[in-house]
């Protein structure tokens, strides 16, 4: 008898448990876990004897979710599908995921209703739609399915169409068997509500999430377009953070414009006026310019919005691009070394081998803060996403739940200075920065060495494209014809 789907196993046993939390009332105050709202409209055959029962959960890797389930006793018709309970997330999310074998098939997916999911390897695209919540091989299972309906048609009307289209569907379902390893697999949600299940043993070229500022189109396609005539939200939806209890005080008022001047003078406050990422709203940005001893100047940029309490800092870096990224290692053997100054660009990579810790480009952005603070905020994140917040995680496996927990305890170990690490910091742009206690003297515990960039990273950062010398006696192209760039 062939293997049962896994993706029918795990929607076999939510509905088992749907079901049967359905079935009894709550023992303190009556009311029932799973709502039923009777007498709904049915899609199909628009009779209004329809049912529709709602379920509010929490799921691990994520976080509260409706399931809506629906069935119509005249004509057959079943719906189920998940919305997001949640808000409308800061920033959106793009998740990568390389599946190399049959065990990551059964990870998780949460798919919402305004997340595209992609299959890169052939090219195949799932557009915004209904939410779901399944697995790897139940996505692909589903789209395999789906492309399948009306095929018979198309053999007969266009038989060319029909040979691609099969061979699509061959090849899904090769993917979904586990036959047709590796490919990749990517759910880009501007909206932030979308996850893919991760695992503590997961690389970098695994598993990659990377947490993006959405483009005034996506705010608008949201529904959080600046709308004319309607009020801001009120501050009391967040009270910690209001503009006017930062210190030093930021201004006050309408937007300000004070960056006019010819020259920026370090350790000066400037303003400008900027579009808060969050609800679009007009917020001031501050920017303030330092001299990092024995580096390079580095600019401090602090945002906070008043209206939905969206705040953000980040560093830049400016000068040259350097021919030579760079790479520093620094042994972390007490707790003095965790109060270092750590300046980590937001091309830099991260990672602490014997914390099994890996952090990406971009991931969190520019930071300058101490070693310690940029672990403690890595583990803060990563637990918020695993665990979620209150009971969250309570359903997940027991070895998967013990490895995170051995994860995070070994983590918080080496943030209190209990265990010896080591970090390293790679950044192509060498834009990268650790404090040393003997500067100007070589500093025993740290080693910084210059490498020759990737092709992937030469491509990441657009250098390839990048013509910094006789760009200006290039011709402009004519005819059609493309300007020679040699």
């Amino acid at each position: 008898m062939a293997q049962q789907s896994l993706a029918k196993d795990l929607f076999e046993d939510m509905g088992r448990k749907v079901a049967e939390a359905s079935a009894r009332d709550d023992a303190i105050d009556g009311t029932k876990v799973v709502d039923e709202i009777p007498e709904t409209l049915c899609m199909n055959c628009h009779s209004e004897n329809a049912s529709t029962r709602l379920l509010l959960t929490k799921i691990p890797f994520f976080r509260e979710i409706v399931i809506m389930s629906s069935q119509c006793p005249e004509c057959g018709w079943k719906n189920a599908e998940v919305q997001p309970a949640g808000e409308i997330q800061q920033r959106g999310v793009k998740i990568t995921l390389r599946v190399d074998g049959a065990e990551d098939l059964s990870r998780q997916i949460v798919k919402s209703d305004t997340a595209v999911f992609r299959v890169e390897d052939i090219d195949l695209e799932i557009p915004q739609g209904r939410g779901q919540l399944t697995n790897v091989e139940g996505v692909l299972s589903m789209v395999a399915e789906d492309l399948a309906q009306k095929q018979s048609e198309r053999k007969e009307v266009m038989p060319e169409v029909y040979e691609k289209i099969q061979g699509v569907i061959e090849t899904l379902k090769e993917m979904a068997a586990g036959n047709k390893t590796p490919f990749k697999i990517t759910v880009d949600d501007p909206a932030g509500n979308s996850s893919i299940e991760p695992s503590i043993s997961d690389t970098a070229a695994k598993y990659f999430r990377h947490e993006f500022p959405r483009s005034p189109e996506q705010n608008a396609a949201l529904g959080l377009g600046d709308s004319s005539g309607t009020d801001a939200p009120p501050t009391e939806i967040r009270p910690e953070y209001h503009a006017d209890q930062m210190y030093p005080q930021m201004p006050q008022g309408p937007m300000v414009n004070n960056v006019d001047e010819d020259d920026i003078v370090e350790n000066q406050v400037y303003s400008f006026p900027a579009s808060c990422p969050g609800c679009t709203k007009p917020c001031t940005t501050n920017m303030k310019m330092v001299n990092i001893p024995h580096f390079k100047q580095v600019v401090l940029m602090s945002t906070v919005c008043e209206y939905c309490g969206y705040r953000s800092n980040e560093v830049k870096t400016g000068g040259e691009v350097p021919e030579k990224g760079r790479r520093i290692t620094v042994s972390v053997e007490n707790k003095e070394d965790l109060s270092r100054d750590i300046l980590k660009a937001e091309s830099c990579a991260l990672s602490c081998p014997e914390l099994h810790l890996s952090v990406e480009p971009g991931t969190l952005g520019g930071r300058f803060t101490t070693i310690e603070g940029l672990l403690t905020q890595v583990r803060d994140d990563l637990r918020k996403s695993i665990f979620d917040i209150g009971d969250g995680g309570d359903s997940m496996e027991a070895a998967s739940k013990t490895k995170w927990d051995d994860f995070f305890s070994q983590l918080s170990a080496a943030i209190n200075g209990e265990v010896k690490f080591t970090i390293i910091l790679s950044d192509p742009l060498a834009s990268s920065y650790v404090q040393s206690f003997a500067a100007p003297e070589p500093d025993a515990q740290m080693k910084v060495e210059e490498y020759e960039r990737t092709e992937e990273e030469e491509e990441d950062l657009g250098l390839k494209d990048m013509k910094t010398e006789g760009y200006e006696d290039a011709q402009p192209a004519t005819n059609g014809e493309a300007v020679n760039g040699s």
